[in-house]
């Protein structure tokens, strides 16, 4: 059974039950416990579980909602998900960032002939067993944030890669256009990603108007394309738009997902 198959299998028994264990995930799915892990780690990243000891269970937004609906700042990472894997066509190398949304993309790339080069390790283990993807992983150490690589290895490294596009999340984007981080090693790191890139994309929730972060990256308007939620702050698109870049907003209507 492939990754994807598995953790759908997973959703679904979850949303059956409201909570499962890793040995009951393990002995129905026939693999190892620590397979189930990586599953459900990865499933907690892309917001559709919460994991506890020994297992996992819904996530609090579906508590608090049983249709099981996810909440709208998960629907919008996924819509932006959507509407960024169109815009790379096959064969094309991605620089993949860090981040929630960057990881529903990478899932929305599996089975395309792309090469994605990442210094994430949530998106290694979303497209580690993809044979159609082509994956690169930076080196360096693991960073503050789990589950990323940083330092001065992944700094070197991507000096020696040039792709077609990369696509860069942020922590916030301020009124005057500043796109920041809350890390000094991420803010150089994804400046780095977009200058081995040939056109670079910014995505953005509504929750990142202006959201957070003290270290700047770069201007809103040094992004080519910027694809945010529909609820992002409407003059701060604009300050792109009218810089010639393109601005694409999605709603998080629930039928994308």
């Amino acid at each position: 059974m492939l990754t994807h198959q598995r953790e759908a299998a997973i959703v679904e028994r979850l949303h059956a039950v409201g909570s499962v264990t890793v040995e009951e995930l393990a002995r129905l799915l026939a693999v190892s416990g620590t397979t189930i892990r990586r599953d459900l780690e990865r499933l907690e990243l892309a917001g559709l579980l919460r994991r506890v000891h020994g297992g996992a269970t819904v996530p609090r937004a579906v508590e608090e909602n049983p249709t099981g609906n996810l909440d709208d700042d998960t629907r919008e990472k996924e819509a932006i998900a959507v509407a960024t894997a169109a815009l790379i066509a096959d064969g094309e190398v991605v620089l993949l960032d860090i981040g929630i949304t960057t990881l529903r993309l990478a899932r929305h790339l599996r089975g395309r002939p792309v090469t994605v080069i990442t210094n994430s390790l949530a998106v290694l283990d979303a497209l580690r067993d993809d044979d159609t993807v082509s994956l690169v992983l930076l080196g360096g150490m693991v960073g503050s944030k789990p589950r990323t690589l940083v330092g001065p290895l992944t700094e070197e490294s991507l000096e020696r890669v040039r792709a077609d596009v990369a696509v860069i999340s942020s922590t916030g984007v301020k009124p005057d256009g500043a796109v920041v981080t809350d890390l000094t090693q991420e803010a150089s790191i994804k400046g780095r990603m977009s200058r081995a890139a040939d056109r670079t994309i910014l995505v953005a929730t509504a929750t990142k108007f202006p959201g957070s972060g003290s270290y700047r990256i770069a201007s809103i308007t040094d992004f080519d394309v910027v694809v945010a939620s529909s609820g992002a702050d409407r003059a701060t698109l604009e300050l792109a738009a009218q810089g010639g870049r393109r601005v694409i907003t999605v709603d998080g209507d629930p039928a994308t997902r």
